[in-house]
């Protein structure tokens, strides 16, 4: 029995595969289809190749197109490092040669995977996890397509007539929203007035339509200039805005299925009882850490992945040089960076900790940060005690 360490340069359409022995000799590679049979056939080729001894397999891609690998390889019960890309790019420059393939970096890979023993496997995520993860993407992409909808409605808006884009915050007001999709143009509000267009908002259910019509006929009542290509510009600020509530409800609707699988979860209970977290935060963390502390031996390591504990750079009479590390998941940053934010505000213990690092220099990032990492060992605590959060859970008589 030999041991064999192989290596996927994972792809779209295709990976490659290249596994070693424990000289680093190359004794397989092979370019296969990001598909089951194909996929299937190399692991057990690469398998009897080991002729019953163990073979340790190593990724570039721990999500999207090498999931499916990853899958197939976890079913058979093989273990499976992940290697992060930007690894094998600097591992790349070690070894002979400056030509670049798919067959290079695959054995650069497993050659990794033979030396290094800092890699952690990839462990599957529970189905509620990857299901908020995947819920919890689309929503943030919705969102951004929202963004980017209001900014092109309000750019053509004040082309033609400032006063009603200044009128109303568009990104909150629904019913702003909807009274674009029939009046646009100072004339158009003018000859309907207010009597007419407060019952029309009413049967589309706005609320407080008498104010909204007021301010808008307001508004048309101080323009009565024609700005030139007005007709045309009217015509997309109708669309734009239709297509705004359109994604409000798209928002809603994915909003409905985060909170309806984030309530099933074991965890749900806990992280709600953690001030600054609310249903959106709280999934995103789930789908970041995937929906378990077995994953972390200590709220270190979780600190780490999260990019909240500070990395020492020092060097020789330097000491106390500690910066932002380079590696970490902006997903799970965000969730603990938000809502530490959120708790330093609204919690007392949190906000007087916030307080504290403020009067101790640091800037507000530095501070929020720290608050972030002092709570990831209290989260870390309670997920893995299975108690919800009480107030005195976080000193303040001791710095972190």
């Amino acid at each position: 029995m030999s041991r064999l360490w192989a290596g996927i340069d994972a792809g779209k359409a295709h990976h490659h595969c290249v596994a070693i022995d424990e000289e680093g000799r190359r004794l397989f590679s092979r370019r296969v289809a990001n598909d089951e049979t194909e996929l299937l056939a190399m692991i057990a080729d690469v398998l009897s190749l080991a002729a019953g001894g163990e073979v340790v397999w190593a990724t570039d891609l721990n999500d999207g197109g090498g999931a499916l690998a990853i899958g197939l390889l976890v079913d058979n019960g093989q273990q499976v490092l992940y290697i992060p890309g930007r690894t094998v790019h600097h591992a790349s420059r070690t070894y002979r040669g400056d030509g670049k393939t798919d067959a290079k970096d695959a054995a650069i890979i497993a050659d990794q995977a033979r030396m290094r023993r800092d890699l952690h496997p990839v462990r599957a995520a529970d189905e509620l996890s990857v299901e908020l993860r995947l819920f919890s993407a689309h929503r943030a992409d919705l969102v951004a397509d929202r963004t980017r909808a209001i900014n092109r409605l309000r750019a053509t808006l004040l082309g033609y007539f400032p006063a009603l884009e200044a009128a109303f915050d568009y990104s909150l007001r629904k019913g702003a929203l909807v009274l674009l999709t029939k009046y646009q143009t100072p004339d158009g509000i003018r000859k309907a007035g207010q009597a007419r267009i407060t019952s029309w908002l009413r049967k589309q259910g706005v609320h407080r339509s008498d104010l909204l019509a007021m301010a808008a006929v307001e508004t048309a009542n101080r323009q009565h200039t024609t700005v030139s290509g007005q007709a045309a510009a009217a015509m997309l600020v109708g669309k734009i805005a239709a297509q705004v509530l359109r994604l409000r409800e798209e928002i809603e609707e994915v909003e409905a299925q985060i909170e309806a699988r984030f309530s099933k979860h074991e965890y749900a209970e806990i992280l709600l009882s953690v001030p600054g977290f609310g249903v959106q935060l709280a999934s995103e963390f789930l789908a970041a850490t995937g929906g378990t502390m077995d994953h972390y031996e200590n709220p270190n390591r979780l600190a780490g992945v999260a990019g909240v504990a500070p990395v020492p750079r020092d060097s020789g009479r330097v000491s106390g040089n500690h910066h932002r590390p380079r590696r970490y998941d902006r997903r799970l940053l965000r969730a603990c960076y938000l809502s530490a934010q959120t708790a330093a505000v609204h919690c007392p213990t949190s906000k007087a900790y916030y307080n504290r690092k403020r009067a101790e220099g640091k800037n507000h990032k530095q501070a929020i940060l720290a608050l972030a990492r002092r709570r990831i060992n209290v989260i870390w605590a309670l997920l893995r005690d299975g108690k919800r959060f009480e107030h005195r859970t976080i000193p303040v008589t001791q710095a972190a």
